[in-house]
């Protein structure tokens, strides 16, 4: 028998036990040894539920139980659980995780410590719920070169934008409804802003370059400024509008960015819809692979845990190697990366000192593709040609009829 211990009883914490509870027997059979949950720490205490018996509030106890093989950490948040996990591994005891903060915030470090140490600190939930990425970067894929890892790696945002696509809702009419569904935190700032996609994409541009990516220098946009204005235009151009995070290497430069972009059909992205995750994977010698699922929610998360759990156990006494070294990867300035753009101006040409405004957009960009749509008045819509990051933010500076743009990727 191997004794386990859980660190939170929330939603994932409850899904650990459920999975163990109704897969048991053929865990265990994959194993070759029992898995038993001996601990569960938690401020609270559930007097209805059977766990509540093995409930305790001092970490201690777990660090103290040289039974203790293996820790599920589903906190969330850095602290305390950084303390906790560094401490566990410390001593010994392997370390799995759903906890994206911590990963991306610490992942080389305790990497280091469970490799020192024999044993493993493994993350598989911690990017794409349910969906295996981790595994494949890290083993699967290690003969080829990574040039491209393009995602949807946020489900809140990806059900916000498919309701404003599907049924036309706004912004606030699809952020509301997620968060009746659940689908949404009552404070949903780490989502709306790209924050969340932004550390998932900094975990899996880390593995698959093989050096520490900080999720602080990675450019990051979310989609409040996305309205259904936006989605009309998409509509036209037989296009979706996305919350992309890419991490893209050219030569020996790479450079990562988290923000919307309009795709169309072409694109093997442009399907995933609601609150279903895609990850979009580009090797020099695979080619493309694609990885589809359920990216968040109770049990695909803790479906990714228990299966660390699994590998952990299966391997106590031997380090499952990881290419993630603390050396940091200086990222490519963003300003230096082109890109498409759809912008949508005022078409009041007193705002542009009377000037014909199409005149004035060919005279700033050059040849664009105007596009208009039947009931939307007072503006106009184009797609310009590559421009540098760099040049686009002057040039709009220099335009003060600008409403929206989005990043084109077709």
């Amino acid at each position: 028998m191997i004794n386990i211990a859980v660190l939170g009883y929330g939603t994932v914490g409850s899904g650990i036990v459920e999975v163990l509870n109704t897969n048991g027997d053929s865990i265990n059979k994959r194993t070759g040894k029992e898995i038993n949950i001996k601990y569960v720490l938690d401020l609270k205490t559930f007097p209805d539920d059977p766990i509540n018996k093995k409930i305790i509030h001092d970490f201690n106890i777990i660090l103290d139980d040289p039974s203790i093989k293996v820790i599920a950490e589903v906190m969330g948040g850095v602290e305390p659980a950084y303390t906790f996990v560094k401490e566990a591994l410390l001593r010994g005891k392997s370390v799995c995780t759903s906890n994206k903060e911590l990963v991306a915030k610490h992942g080389a470090e305790l990497l280091k410590i469970a490799k020192d140490k024999n044993i493993n600190f493994l993350f598989e939930a911690s990017v794409g719920g349910g969906i295996p990425i981790i595994r494949p970067l890290n083993q699967s894929l290690t003969a080829d070169e990574i040039t491209e890892i393009t995602g949807i790696l946020n489900g809140t945002t990806n059900y916000i934008l498919s309701k404003m696509s599907e049924e036309g809702l706004d912004f606030n009419t699809a952020l509301k409804q997620a968060q009746d569904k659940g689908f949404a935190e009552r404070n949903p700032e780490a989502d709306i802003e790209g924050h969340d996609a932004c550390r998932k994409i900094a975990i899996l541009s880390s593995l698959a370059y093989g050096m520490q990516v900080d999720f602080e220098d990675i450019y990051t946009e979310g989609i409040t400024k996305i309205t259904d204005i936006d989605i009309k235009y998409a509509k036209v151009l037989n296009t979706r509008i996305k919350l992309f995070a890419s991490s893209i290497k050219d030569g020996d430069e790479v450079h990562a960015m988290v923000a919307p972009f309009m795709i169309n059909s072409d694109h093997p992205l442009y399907s995933v819809n609601e609150v279903f995750n895609g990850i979009f994977v580009k090797g020099n010698v695979i080619g493309d692979v694609m990885f589809y699922g359920s990216g968040a929610g109770k049990l695909p998360t803790a479906s990714a845990v228990v299966a660390d759990i699994i590998d952990a156990v299966k391997n106590l006494d031997r380090n499952i190697w990881t290419n993630w070294s603390s050396k940091k990867l200086e990222l490519t300035d963003i300003k230096r990366i082109k890109n498409r753009f759809f912008i949508r101006m005022s078409n009041d040409a007193a705002i542009y000192d009377n000037k014909n405004v199409e005149e004035v957009i060919k005279n700033k960009f050059g040849v664009v593709e105007l596009v208009s749509v039947d009931g939307i008045d007072g503006e106009i819509g184009f797609i310009t040609s590559d421009i540098l990051e760099a040049e686009i933010s002057e040039m709009l500076k220099e335009l003060p009829g600008v409403l929206n743009l989005i990043r084109v990727r077709f």
